[in-house]
């Protein structure tokens, strides 16, 4: 689904009999995805170079996209990609005919207005405590190419928590749509664990950390 969105406004200092009108407009696509608590919209422009996540009004303050999301009824989480933002509803909430129309006002006017994705100083890097072994290493190299990628198309995102080298066990986080969709659990067991095995014989079970 896809819908053009416009603005306008008027050059300042002008007489009305000269003005001119300053037209905004965007196409902004929408896509489902597997969690039908979860939607993508697509601007038709670049959106954030790392995946960001926000779960609360307190999180999205960061943000002034994600803070205005937040203000609109029904929504319980955002999630920036490199071109689209995943909006989830709160299930108990508005369906989705009723919260469209408003989310999408909201990204339009954001990206019309020219504001900053990020207030400044938000999500400043921080530097990591040591260096990877090396089959966390492969691990990371494996979720970047291979996984985050495709999972990227549904609207999420799969984050690397920690890895037991002892069990084998590999912990991984879920972002975005991804989180709490129904087929997250499959999509971990089925593509994710079975890829890990394939490519890092030392992984022997992998589960998702809430």
């Amino acid at each position: 689904m896809a819908l053009l969105l416009t603005g306008t406004g008027r050059c300042a200092g002008l007489e009305p009999a000269v003005s001119r009108a300053h037209l905004s407009a965007m196409f902004i696509q929408t896509e489902p995805t597997p969690n039908p608590n979860a939607l993508k919209f697509l601007p038709g422009r670049d959106v954030s170079a790392e995946p960001r996540e926000f779960l609360t009004i307190d999180e999205a303050a960061a943000s002034p996209l994600a803070e205005s999301l937040f203000q609109l009824e029904g929504v319980a989480g955002v999630f920036f990609g490199s071109d689209y933002v995943s909006v989830t509803r709160d299930p108990a909430g508005l369906d989705w005919p009723q919260m469209k129309a408003p989310i999408l006002a909201a990204i339009m006017d954001h990206f019309v207005s020219g504001a900053p994705l990020l207030r400044g100083g938000a999500f400043d890097s921080v530097s990591p405590d040591g260096e990877d072994s090396e089959i966390v290493a492969e691990i990371k190299q494996l979720l970047d190419s291979r996984i985050r990628p495709a999972v990227a198309q549904d609207g999420g995102d799969i984050l690397f928590d920690t890895f037991d080298e002892e069990t084998g066990v590999l912990s991984l986080r879920m972002r975005g749509a991804c989180a709490g969709c129904p087929s997250s659990s499959a999509t971990l067991k089925a593509g994710v664990e079975q890829m890990m095995k394939h490519y890092v014989p030392e992984v022997t079970r992998v589960e998702q950390v809430i």
